[in-house]
């Protein structure tokens, strides 16, 4: 796959299963912080919150990924991610078993007040 252009392009280049899974985070993602900008970085779509980076989402072959961005996070949310939590900072999930939306609003959230700390440093 070209590298995309666009968060548009890139979930016009993947399988049915995977866009829909994907469309739904990130539409999830959107509500949770809707300030928040799309773009490409790494050749995965991502979102950013003034400029910073809030999360990435991927599809692979046989899974789908959201990357928090944030050990700080993920050690924060550990017991409630475990399930979905592949280790280097990755939670997969399956086409069919999408992340909880609530979940994936804890963690925007998360990232949101975390980089929020940041700016203000």
């Amino acid at each position: 796959m070209a590298a995309p252009a666009s968060v548009e392009d890139y979930l016009a280049a993947i399988p049915e299963g995977s866009r829909a899974a994907l469309e739904q985070l990130r539409m999830t993602i959107m509500a949770a912080a809707p300030e928040a900008t799309e773009t490409i970085s790494y050749q995965m779509p991502a979102f950013k919150d003034h400029g910073r980076l809030l999360v990435y989402y991927a599809a692979f072959k046989d899974h789908c990924s959201l990357f928090p961005a944030s050990m700080a996070v993920i050690n924060a949310h550990r017991e409630e991610l475990e399930p979905y939590y592949n280790g280097k900072g990755t939670l997969h999930f399956r086409f069919g078993e999408p992340l909880p939306a609530a979940l994936v609003r804890k963690i925007v959230k998360a990232r949101l007040e975390e980089n929020a700390a940041r700016s203000r440093r």
